[in-house]
C-alpha cells in the first residue's frame, strides 16, 4: 500500500513556491500537476483553450485566459504535445522562464521526501505499455508499494504525492524532451524506429529524447535492435545492460534453451520463453526489459516468474475481438507507427501458419513516411490478402501502396461512400473499413486492425479507435443475421 504523504512546504521547493507558476493545458496530467504545485504552497494558474475546463478548475487554481505568459512566472509546466517550437515556449525562454513536463515536476516534488521514490523508466517506439504493466506487475507481486504511472495514464505526479516507494514509468519521448533533470535507479530503451518525426524535427533528436532514459544508475536497451544498441553504447550510466533474444552474455537478459535467463544481475533462470503473454519475439523482448528492470531493483528471480507467467496484457494489444464466417477478427489499435504494426503483423503469421491478415492501416502518420508502410506491406504481401486504408492520411497511403506493393489489393474507406450507412457510419469510419475488409478475407483468415498511425483525426484516442471496430465487427455480424464468436 502507498504511503499518503502529500507534500509540505518546505525551503527545498525553491521557486515552485517563491514565484507564479503557469500550468499550460488542463488535461489529466496538467490538472494532477496543478494540484500538486498548490498543495506545496505555489501560487498556480492554468491556461487551457477551453473556457468550459478553465470554468471548473479545483479550488486554489486560478485560470489564466491571457495569450501573453503572466508577469513573475519562473517555471511552465507545458502538456507532452506542446513543440519546443511553440509560441508559448517561445515566450516563456524568452522571459526567463524554464518551460518543464509533469514528470520532471514529478521528479523534482519526489526529492522533497524523506526517502524519494525509486523511478524505474520504460520508453521505447514499441511495447512501451505493455513492458510497463508487466513490470508493475512484478514489483507488485514482490510486495514492494509500487504503481504503474506516466505515458500510460496515471500521472507520476500523483503516484508521487500518494507516496509510492517505487514506480513504474512509462515516458514518451514528450514526456522526455521536458525532462532534463530525471535520473532513474533504471531506464530502459527497447527499440527506436520513425515516429513523432514532425515533433522532433528528425530522427536523431528523437532518439536522443529516447536516450534520456538511460542516464540514471542503470541503463538497459534490447540491443537486438541497432538504434537502441547505440544509445546503450553512449549512455553516462555507470552500468549497462542488454536484453536479447538470443542467448545472453554476461552483462545481459536473454532467451537460453528457451528460457528468460538473466546473467546481468546473476538470476539465473526466470521463467520458460512459451509462458510469456503476449508470445512471439515482441512480448519476449517486453518481459526481459521488465525482468531486467526489476533486477535492478533487486527483486527476486521467483517473483519475476510467478508474475510473468500469470500476465495479461492490456486491451487493444492484439485483443481477438469476435470471428464471422469463418474470419478473425483482431485488436491492435496500440499499434501506432510502422515498427509496431510490423510486429503485429508478425504475430499474426507466428500464431496461425498459413493463414492470411487483411490489414487495416492509417491515421495520422506523425511525420513518417507513407513509403514505411508500403514497406511493411511489401515485406508481409505474401501474407496479406489485401489491406484497407483509413484516416485522413488515407491519400499518399494508397498511393505509396500502389506503387510498392502492387500485388496487394487496397482499398480506400471513407466515411459514408460504400452505400446505406446507419447514422454513426457518417462520422465512423471504421464500419465501412471492417465491411471492406470482410469482403476481402476468406475463412481461415484474419482481419487485423494495426493502423501504423495515431488516431486523433478520427478517435479521441487509440483506445476508443479499438472500440470502434469491436463495434463494426459485431454490427457487422448483426447486419448478416450472425453473431460474432
Amino acid at each position: 500500500m502507498a504511503r499518503g504523504l502529500g507534500f509540505g512546504v518546505t525551503a527545498a521547493a525553491g521557486s515552485l513556491v517563491d514565484r507564479p507558476v503557469l500550468v499550460a493545458g488542463a488535461g489529466i496530467s496538467g490538472l494532477a500537476a496543478a494540484v500538486a504545485l498548490r498543495d506545496v504552497g505555489a501560487r498556480v494558474l492554468v491556461a487551457d483553450d477551453s473556457p468550459a475546463v478553465l470554468d471548473a478548475l479545483p479550488d486554489g487554481l486560478e485560470a489564466w485566459r491571457d495569450a501573453g505568459l503572466p508577469d513573475g512566472v519562473a517555471t511552465v509546466v507545458t502538456s507532452p504535445g506542446r513543440r519546443p517550437d511553440h509560441e508559448l515556449v517561445g515566450r516563456a525562454v524568452a522571459a526567463g522562464a524554464e518551460v518543464i513536463g509533469e514528470p520532471e515536476l514529478a521528479w523534482r516534488l519526489g526529492a522533497l521526501r524523506d526517502v524519494p521514490p525509486a523511478w524505474l523508466v520504460v520508453t521505447g517506439t514499441n511495447g512501451k505499455t505493455t513492458t510497463t504493466e508487466m513490470l508493475a506487475a512484478v514489483l507488485h507481486t514482490a510486495g514492494l508499494s509500487s504503481v504503474a504511472c506516466g505515458n500510460i495514464g496515471y500521472p507520476v505526479v500523483s503516484a508521487v504525492a500518494a507516496g509510492y516507494e517505487v514506480l513504474a514509468v512509462e515516458l514518451s519521448s514528450f514526456q522526455l524532451h521536458w525532462s532534463p533533470s530525471i535520473r532513474p535507479a533504471a531506464g530502459v530503451v527497447l527499440n527506436v524506429a520513425d515516429d513523432h518525426l514532425d515533433w522532433h524535427g528528425g530522427p536523431a533528436r528523437y532518439a536522443a529524447a529516447k536516450a534520456r532514459a538511460l542516464v540514471g544508475d542503470v541503463a538497459v536497451a534490447g540491443v537486438d535492435d541497432p538504434v537502441a544498441a547505440g544509445l546503450l553504447g553512449t549512455a553516462p550510466a555507470p552500468r549497462r545492460v542488454g536484453v536479447t533474444l538470443g542467448a545472453p552474455g554476461p552483462d545481459q537478459l536473454g532467451v537460453a534453451d528457451g528460457v528468460l535467463t538473466d546473467r546481468a544481475f546473476g538470476g539465473g533462470e526466470l521463467l520458460a520463453a512459451d509462458a510469456v503473454v503476449p508470445p512471439g519475439p515482441p512480448g519476449l523482448c517486453d518481459a526481459l526489459a521488465a525482468s531486467a528492470l526489476a533486477r535492478a531493483h533487486g527483486v527476486a528471480p521467483a517473483d519475476i516468474g510467478a508474475a510473468l507467467s500469470s500476465f495479461t496484457p492490456g486491451p487493444h494489444r492484439s485483443a481477438p475481438v469476435g470471428e464471422h464466417d469463418g474470419v478473425s477478427y483482431v485488436d491492435d489499435s496500440k499499434a501506432t507507427n510502422p515498427h509496431a504494426a510490423d510486429a503485429a503483423l508478425a504475430a499474426i503469421a507466428a500464431r496461425r501458419p498459413g493463414a492470411r491478415a487483411v490489414w487495416i492501416v492509417g491515421g495520422l502518420l506523425k511525420g513518417v513516411a507513407p513509403d514505411a508502410l508500403a514497406a511493411l506491406a511489401r515485406a508481409h504481401a505474401d501474407r496479406l490478402a489485401g489491406i484497407v486504408v483509413i484516416g485522413t492520411d488515407r491519400a499518399p497511403i494508397v498511393e505509396a501502396l500502389v506503387r510498392h506493393a502492387p500485388d496487394v489489393p487496397v482499398e480506400e474507406a471513407r466515411p459514408g461512400d460504400d452505400g446505406p450507412m446507419a447514422p454513426s457510419d457518417l462520422q465512423d469510419p471504421m464500419p465501412g473499413a471492417v465491411r471492406r475488409a470482410a469482403a476481402l478475407a476468406r475463412p481461415g483468415d484474419v482481419v487485423l486492425l494495426a493502423p501504423a498511425a495515431a488516431s486523433m483525426d478520427q478517435f479521441r484516442d487509440y483506445a476508443h479507435r479499438g472500440d470502434a471496430f469491436a463495434a463494426a465487427v459485431a454490427g457487422l455480424a448483426a447486419r448478416t443475421g450472425g453473431a460474432p464468436r
